[in-house]
């Protein structure tokens, strides 16, 4: 008989992550329960700007994998620096320019943006704790907006680099319009026109660019249609900025010479921690590995592209339309306990199988949520999902999710994500 799903297992495997940490930090399996999840269903979401609009103090940000971006240095998906240590040995070999100031860095924005009243402003400068950053209230007589710029740095070329301007997954994001280009210098921006509150409850609007530079510079800029990002009037039918504007807010060249003068974490690590794959396990694409195993005469309106360890597709049998994700992990033998309960199955060759079924939990009227999570001996997992709707938090599209559990099964089983 199928368990009650009391959460998504994709959110129940970083909480199980982050238990097994605190009883042994001192291995880099943590690390690998964390990473794997955090590069789940976290990969598709969009990076939010923690404190951008609430203030200069509580500045993350957030990796599309979901790993923090600490400016001057934070994890990556991999627990490594963000810096990466071919960033840190080019900053062994230069001077770092001087420090510039969080008075600097407001009077940059207020340089930078159309004329208009600045008030409120609040900054970090690029030798304080926390990295830099810069927050404004804008009005341009249109209505006050909130504006917010954060600084770090990614190791160029790397899938973070990648990942940081590609526009999410609509299945999971709800957004009017992203774009993703290329500059004449080679930094790549992603423009994003989204909301503050993914289910619309108000009307704030949150637009975003986040460039990336040949060199791993990280410029990410922020504005709302109200002063503040959260329990904020709205002030304005849009934010003050045009995509076009953004993207030349983002491009200005200060707020690379101000990354210049981070200072560079010389005493890390010079090479990168890496996770301990299993070995059995391929980092297959999981998105067309998914689409090849389901059944045919599916259509599919959205899917992921070929990135390992999650992926999902939006497939309609004619039936209406339905999310299906599929998360692959390795090393997450430590864990068995947190994520298989008593009534999980358990096969000839020991794999272990629980099957969940019940509501969805973002919000979508009438959604149900259809799991069967797999762990095999040598640790590796692989959980697939179906909703019977499109998206989590949109209203259901169908009565049932498009496969049944014994499909999930099968292809939870399948010895594709494997090879």
């Amino acid at each position: 008989m199928p368990l009650e799903q009391h959460s998504d297992p994709f959110e129940e495997q970083l909480s199980a992550g982050m238990r097994h940490a605190a009883a042994a930090f001192e291995t880099d399996r943590a690390a690998l329960v964390t990473a794997g999840a955090v590069r789940g269903r976290r990969r598709l979401l969009l990076r939010r700007r923690a404190a951008v609009a609430g203030g200069a103090a509580g500045l993350a940000l957030v990796g599309v994998g979901g790993a923090l971006l600490l400016p001057g240095g934070g994890s990556r998906p991999d627990g490594s620096r963000a810096d990466g240590a071919s960033v840190a040995a080019a900053g062994r070999h230069r001077s770092t320019p001087d420090p510039v100031s969080g008075d600097t860095l407001i009077r940059t924005l207020e340089k930078l943006l159309p004329a208009g009243k600045v008030s409120g402003a609040e900054a970090r400068g690029t030798d304080e704790k926390g990295g830099p950053s810069v927050h404004v209230v804008y009005d341009d007589g249109k209505g006050a907006a909130a504006v917010g710029v954060g600084l770090g740095r990614v190791e160029p070329g790397s899938d973070q680099a990648r990942q940081v301007t590609e526009c999410p997954g609509k299945a999971y994001v709800h957004y009017d319009a992203c774009t993703t280009s290329r500059l004449p210098d080679g930094s790549v921006v992603m423009v994003l026109q989204g909301y503050e509150y993914p289910d619309r409850r108000v009307d704030t609007k949150w637009w975003s660019a986040e460039l990336v530079s040949p060199k791993g510079h990280h410029v990410s800029v922020s504005e709302w249609n109200a002063a503040a990002e959260k329990d904020s009037p709205v002030t304005r039918g849009e934010p003050p900025l045009s995509p076009a504007r953004l993207t030349r807010l983002a491009a200005a060249a200060a707020w690379r010479d101000a990354i210049d003068a981070m200072p560079v974490d010389e005493g890390g690590p010079s090479t990168r921690p890496t996770a301990r794959p299993s070995a059995t396990l391929a980092a297959v694409p999981v998105a067309p590995t998914l689409k090849s195993l389901l059944p045919k005469g599916l259509t599919f309106s959205e899917s992921s592209g070929a990135d390992s360890g999650f992926g999902y597709v939006v497939a309609d049998d004619g039936r209406g339309r339905s999310l299906v994700q599929v998360n692959v992990q390795s090393g997450m033998g430590d864990v068995a306990g947190d994520l298989f309960g008593s009534g999980a199955e358990t096969l000839p060759d020991g794999t272990r199988v629980a099957v969940h079924q019940g509501p969805g939990e973002k919000g979508g009227p009438g959604v149900v949520m259809w799991t069967v999570d797999t762990l095999r001996t040598d640790g590796t997992r692989v959980v697939i999902s179906a909703f019977n709707s499109g998206a989590q938090d949109t209203a259901a599209t169908r009565k049932t999710p498009v496969l049944t559990i014994g499909q999930l099964r099968k292809i939870a089983l399948s010895p594709k994500w494997f090879q």
